[in-house]
């Protein structure tokens, strides 16, 4: 009998944009597996990258997912940590940000494309096999795997495109938090265009199995957003576990993402989160703003005059 294509929710966007709590309230559906930044599995393994703890807390080399994962692919005689400089590293140069277009016209357009969805098709359906999942939920946000998804085979993707205003997300990066360092808002801000431009493509590629959500939105009315996802893939018929905008996290397994992810129980999700607005110098926030043009305008975010930056629609 012919198995189901394995279903990708894949959230793309920008880093700072939320993608970790969502990825985790719909890790707590029946069926859903939240992977987090999988693009990112071989390199924080090996130690060097952001941070080597799975979601569970245990290093991703110990942990019971990632430890029958990490091995797939790699040749005989090659140690983990140069299978993830060497091979894997070699294949994500092939779909970086800038590749996103590339790979939408012209699919597995050179021999490293091939080689990285050769990687990433029994990675993925072994992850769905070892978790019994149905949907995999992948937060990576690099547009250029994101677009590399509907040439993997036995894989149906889809995409939400994940906005936030990139002053919050600037004010976000403007303090180091645990293990992810700070940014300064015009860095920030010129990922924030860069990345939201390539997720645009992809969702205007694919019309019917994308969405574009705001932050702001998701805040406002958690549940009804992710119900919407819901239906985006096929699985409207599951209830989201969100009681008075509170929600009880369990364990996940996810690579990398917001450190908030180590943190399990009792989470509620707050209706405003605007701190940035405090927080963040005006400089920094002029910067945002004008640099996200006219991108900024585009999702719906307006400035005002006055001695303070308001948010969406002041």
């Amino acid at each position: 009998m012919t198995r189901p294509p394995l279903k990708i929710l894949c959230i793309t966007g920008w880093c700072r944009n939320g993608s970790t709590i969502i990825g985790n309230i719909l890790n707590e559906l029946p069926g859903f597996f939240h992977v987090g930044e999988l693009h990112f599995l071989w390199k924080n393994a090996a130690g060097w990258g952001a941070n080597n703890l799975c979601g569970c807390g245990r290093p991703l080399i110990e942990c019971p997912i990632w430890s029958r994962i990490l091995p797939l692919g790699r040749p005989a005689g090659l140690s983990a940590e140069s299978f993830a400089e060497t091979v894997v590293a070699r294949q994500r140069a092939y779909v970086r940000t800038r590749h996103t277009w590339r790979v939408l016209r012209r699919g597995l357009y050179c021999a490293g494309t091939r080689e990285h969805a050769d990687l990433m098709t029994p990675v993925y359906h072994a992850i769905a096999e070892l978790t019994g999942a149905r949907v995999l939920v992948d937060t990576t946000k690099i547009p250029g795997e994101s677009a590399l998804l509907p040439h993997l085979a036995g894989i149906e993707p889809y995409y939400v495109h994940l906005v936030r205003d990139p002053r919050a997300v600037a004010g976000s990066w403007h303090q180091p938090k645990d293990y992810a360092y700070a940014m300064s808002s015009s860095k920030s801000t010129a990922y924030w265009y860069g990345f939201n431009l390539a997720a645009g493509a992809i969702t205007r590629r694919h019309p019917q199995r994308s969405m574009t959500v705001r932050y702001e939105d998701f805040i406002a009315d958690p549940a009804a957003i992710v119900a919407s996802m819901l239906r985006l893939c096929g699985a409207e018929s599951a209830v989201v576990p969100l009681r008075d905008r509170v929600i009880e996290l369990g364990v996940n397994h996810t690579v990398t993402g917001n450190p908030d992810r180590l943190r399990n129980g009792a989470t509620v999700i707050r209706d405003t989160d605007d701190s940035w607005k405090a927080n963040l110098p005006r400089p920094a926030k002029l910067a945002a703003a004008a640099l996200s043009w006219p991108l900024f305008w585009r999702y719906g975010y307006r400035y005002v005059t006055g001695r303070r930056l308001g948010g969406p629609g002041a």
